[in-house]
């Protein structure tokens, strides 16, 4: 997918702010958050949604997903998480994405995403 620009993230067209990364799922923080640590956990291949994900692919989602909450509760003591899939209509960008975004008890204002990366990695 050229014009992709999750592909092109994938493929280092674009510079991003990579939390975590290994042969088949990419993770970088999103440039408008909605939390302080709010991150895309995104497969190297393009699946345009949920719906093409196969097997193996949904299952090192998870244990990606298991190690950015571990991250995101140890660097940035957060309270909780929320995972976003959006589908359809509200799915801006057509390369399957999940979102992680952190929860805290006390609201936070939303600070550089610069300083909340250099937390993370």
């Amino acid at each position: 997918m050229k014009e992709c620009i999750f592909c092109k993230i994938i493929n280092g067209d674009i510079p991003t702010r990579t939390v975590y990364e290994d042969n088949d799922i990419i993770v970088f923080m999103d440039n408008d958050p909605s939390q302080n640590g709010h991150m895309l956990i995104v497969p190297k291949k393009h699946y345009t949604d949920f719906t093409e994900l196969d097997n193996d692919i949904i299952l090192k989602i998870n244990e990606v997903t298991k190690k950015m909450k571990d991250l995101i509760y140890e660097r940035l003591n957060a309270d909780g998480i929320r995972l976003v899939n959006n589908y359809g209509l509200y799915q801006v960008v057509k390369h399957y994405h999940l979102h992680i975004i952190p929860a805290y008890k006390n609201k936070q204002e939303i600070i550089n995403i610069d300083e909340v990366y250099s937390k993370l990695k």
